[in-house]
């Protein structure tokens, strides 16, 4: 590693790293020219020629302050660092900042995507599938967006915290935990959404966060199709679980098909507009998504004869909620249907399947209420809200 000494500063930086990200972060350095200039020499002699572009003569040493302050690191084209992934993409970022750790890459990887407006049948499906996926020793490759991203990332964090992993064959040791791996939009210190700040800091330390955008930028809507490319080129395989027939996540689908990376998809009901667009494409002959094992025979992994573990992020419902769950007995009801079977009281009930609505145990179609996955486990409902 070499270091270069920054005029006017007390700064030794390998740094042709933070040459790197200073450039990225010159007001007036267009991505595409900033990748024609790193074609052609280091970021340290390309900074000699731009140089009077800075907004300061302290301008480098600001850029790496920011990076220290937020803990994060940057890259290049041309760097060891730079990963290989990328590299061979045509649309590869000329510089790219991130938090956690490269070696996340090294894993198998899934690419999870869907609409913001997600339903609760989308947000569990979501979920389970990166928990399972994470225990297979499978990250996950999201946006850290509203909706599916997150609930994406929400199950690789359960599988995390409660350090599963699994076999991939009956002849291999337990695999490494499958990591979060979060695409975003703006400078890694720019949390986007807030909500997700806790989510954010949990990928950032734990698995892996990567942008292309230098430290202070602000989620601008233009940036979110930029990224979009990232995720696709870092995925093996894409799974889309709620989306319109438009929109970022189908734009996601758009470039994983230029890299002939395999697109799959999570049937959802007709009546569901938020389905529309995986139903479209399980028309024009993308493979369908039900569950884990899907994806994993689409990856290569073999995980037949597994014994499933029980995972739920979900709110233990009540005693009184988990009474109207059995009644239901997985079959779609209307509410009158499950007050016949209740015997309860309106009211009650009405409230009752509403915060089951909520917490993801039953999902609402059109007036026909349905139970998400399984009942709960004996000892659900002894502690009420």
């Amino acid at each position: 590693m070499t270091t270069t000494e920054i005029a006017g500063t007390n700064l030794h930086l390998d740094d042709e790293c933070i040459f790197a990200a200073a450039l990225c972060a010159l007001p007036k350095m267009a991505p595409k020219r900033l990748k024609q200039l790193l074609a052609h020499g280091l970021p340290s002699s390309v900074w000699n020629d731009v140089r009077n572009e800075a907004p300061g003569a302290d301008h480098i040493e600001r850029t790496a302050k920011k990076m220290q302050t937020a803990n994060m690191g940057a890259t290049f084209i041309g760097h060891h660092s730079y990963p290989q992934l990328l590299l061979d993409d045509v649309t590869s970022p000329a510089v790219l900042f991130w938090q956690g750790s490269l070696a996340a890459l090294n894993q198998r990887r899934i690419g999870i995507v869907g609409t913001r407006a997600a339903t609760a049948a989308g947000r569990y499906m979501a979920s389970h599938l990166a928990f399972d996926l994470a225990e297979h020793g499978v990250s996950t490759v999201s946006g850290l967006a509203r909706g599916i991203d997150a609930w994406a990332h929400k199950g690789v964090v359960t599988a995390c915290e409660r350090g599963i992993a699994r076999p991939q064959r009956r002849s291999q040791s337990v695999a490494a935990i499958g990591l979060p791996i979060g695409v975003v939009a703006s400078g890694l210190d720019v949390v986007y959404p807030r909500e997700n700040a806790d989510l954010w800091k949990f990928v950032g330390e734990q698995g892996l966060l990567l942008s292309e955008s230098p430290p202070g930028t602000m989620p601008e809507a233009f940036r979110f199709p930029m990224r979009n490319r990232i995720l696709a080129a870092l995925s093996e395989v894409l799974v889309v679980v709620e989306s319109r027939t438009s929109g970022g996540s189908m734009i996601t689908v758009e470039e994983a098909q230029k890299r002939d990376i395999t697109v799959m998809a999570v049937p959802g009901s007709p009546r569901n507009t938020s389905s529309a667009g995986t139903n479209l494409l399980l028309q024009q002959g993308c493979a369908p998504v039900v569950d884990v094992q899907d994806v994993l025979v689409a990856l290569g992994l073999d995980s037949r004869g597994r014994h499933p573990r029980v995972f739920d992020v979900r709110r233990h419902p009540n005693a009184h909620d988990v009474a109207v769950l059995n009644a239901m007995c997985g079959e779609a009801l209307t509410l009158d249907q499950v007050l016949m079977r209740t015997q309860g009281d309106l009211v009650a009930t009405a409230l009752a399947l509403g915060r089951l609505e909520s917490d993801g145990w039953v999902v609402n179609n059109s007036g026909w209420w349905e139970v998400l996955g399984a009942l709960p486990a004996a000892g659900y409902g002894e502690s009420s809200r």
